[in-house]
């Protein structure tokens, strides 16, 4: 049986997604990355949407992987998820910045609503950060505590083309990674202090991971300090700012002179 309350719930629909991915990763191996991915994708969407009809039956569910039904609009609960959230990682061998994103938007009154739990499952990396209970808010590490540069999570293959320049201003230094969860969860856990991104995605690919950084205590913000805001008839979300309370002024500022 599941958890009943809605965060850890969560946490238990990505870690059962994961360790499908983990052993599917197993079953098939890398000689048909193209192969390994659509399997995943598959795979851990069928597996999420079972669970979800069998204990959330009453909601409406958002995925990547899935079509897009307008009833969700004017649901009062809507899951947001991406089932395998860096699929080119997952299809390489060792790579282990890869995720499976699962979030919860409640609508509050007439508000646009609310992301209400969001759990980011990291399986190759053994771990799962939830919204509830919240992550602690990350130490500043010693490197930038002395002086060092600030680290800013960035694309691997699709950055945004003002970054070099906010962090040539900022004295930054960008750190490529794959799936936009990975990044996130770097600078919750503190590996990094910051994640910008620019054009490219959808709801899926950030409202897991911002109910985790935002618990946290984090700044969550599109790029030009504006909400993030869910569940709207277009699903796409294309931008972002995740960082450290104490770097989101400078950054915004940065990218607004650059973007």
């Amino acid at each position: 049986m599941p958890p009943v309350e809605d965060g850890a719930f969560a946490v238990w629909l990505a870690r059962q997604a994961g360790d499908l991915l983990l052993a599917l990763r197993d079953e098939l191996g890398f000689d048909d990355p193209a192969g390994l991915r659509a399997a995943g994708d598959k795979r851990s969407h069928d597996l999420l949407m079972t669970e979800l009809g069998r204990w959330r039956p009453a909601d409406a569910v958002l995925s990547e992987e899935g079509v897009d039904d307008p009833a969700r609009l004017t649901a009062n609960r809507l899951w947001i998820i991406d089932p395998l959230d860096g699929t080119r990682e997952f299809g390489e061998q060792g790579r282990a910045d890869w995720a499976v994103h699962v979030a919860l938007w409640r609508r509050t009154g007439e508000s646009t609503g609310v992301l209400a739990a969001g759990a980011v499952g990291l399986p190759a990396q053994q771990r799962v950060l939830g919204s509830e209970p919240a992550a602690p808010y990350p130490p500043l590490s010693p490197e930038v505590a002395a002086g060092g540069p600030i680290r800013i999570a960035t694309s691997r293959t699709r950055p945004p083309y003002f970054l070099a320049a906010v962090a040539e201003q900022v004295g930054a230094q960008l750190v490529p990674m794959g799936s936009a969860g990975a990044k996130i969860a770097a600078v919750v856990t503190g590996e990094v202090d910051a994640y910008i991104h620019g054009g490219g995605q959808y709801e899926w690919d950030s409202a897991a991971p911002v109910a985790v950084a935002a618990a946290a205590g984090l700044h969550t913000s599109r790029i030009d300090g504006s909400p993030l805001i869910y569940n709207q008839s277009d699903a796409s979300l294309p931008d972002l700012l995740v960082c450290r309370r104490d770097l989101a002024a400078d950054l915004l500022s940065a990218v607004s002179q650059h973007s």
